[in-house]
């Protein structure tokens, strides 16, 4: 069974890193993109660092199919990625005619200024391709294999949504969990045997207490359904309290 594609993550921005704002766009994207059969590899966080945002780009389009960014791309001092990414691939970046007029009839529309800091969010490297952007209009842009989001969890989604049908993706992962009340030194042994027995599924073990009661909850993956099932029944019967 052929391998699916694979993406990394590049989150950027010193609030982030500062806990002064959750991260909600890692989540979204590793289910959007697990439904599209394209499988998330790595996710790094960056502060707002020129430098350290060139060579995070570089190191991931070298390294995997698909990179999605997200953050910096606003409209105040911070916002360096359209630069860096520009950089990171040898390009100028400016004002792009088309994201400027996108701009402009969206603030006319609105009796607002086309001001110099709302302009910069029309900065676009050369050659790059917009993202629409059907929330709040400022596009973002893709620049050979890396995509470029906005961090606004609803402005990332919907360029996630504009993004993913132009990417190839391959089967969707499918998974089934199994929760068995033991300890996971009781149960580390038999669940070794079933993943060297059965390399194309993933076998993840997730422990917890509840009342006293030690347990784990695995979750078997892959994206062969049968194989899943064989598992999960293997499981079954090597451990017959498990529900």
């Amino acid at each position: 069974m052929a391998e699916n594609p694979t993406a990394a993550m590049l989150v950027i921005g010193d609030e982030i890193l500062s806990g002064r704002t959750r991260d909600a766009n890692m989540h979204f994207l590793a289910g959007e993109l697990t439904k599209h059969g394209i499988t998330l590899k790595e996710v790094r966080v960056v502060s707002d660092d020129h430098d350290v945002i060139v060579g995070a780009v570089q190191a991931l389009s070298g390294s995997f199919e698909t990179v999605f960014t997200s953050g910096g791309i606003g409209p105040t001092h911070d916002d360096i990625t359209a630069e860096a990414i520009a950089d990171a691939f040898g390009v100028p970046c400016g004002i792009r005619d088309d994201a400027r007029a996108l701009l402009q009839a969206h603030y006319d529309a609105r009796g607002q200024e086309l001001n110099e800091a709302r302009l910069r969010m029309a900065r676009i490297p050369d050659g790059a391709s917009l993202i629409e952007n059907p929330v709040s209009t400022a596009p973002g842009f893709t620049l050979q294999n890396v995509h470029v989001m906005a961090g606004v969890p609803s402005v990332f989604q919907a360029m996630v949504a504009s993004v993913l049908p132009s990417l190839t993706g391959g089967q969707p992962l499918l998974s089934q969990s199994l929760d068995i009340p033991r300890g996971e030194g009781d149960i580390a042994g038999p669940l070794g045997d079933l993943a060297k027995a059965h390399p194309e599924v993933s076998i993840g073990s997730y422990p917890y207490q509840r009342d006293g009661v030690y347990g784990a909850n695995i979750v078997v993956r892959s994206s062969d359904g049968a194989a899943i099932d064989k598992v999960i029944t293997a499981l079954a019967a090597a451990f017959p309290e498990a529900r």
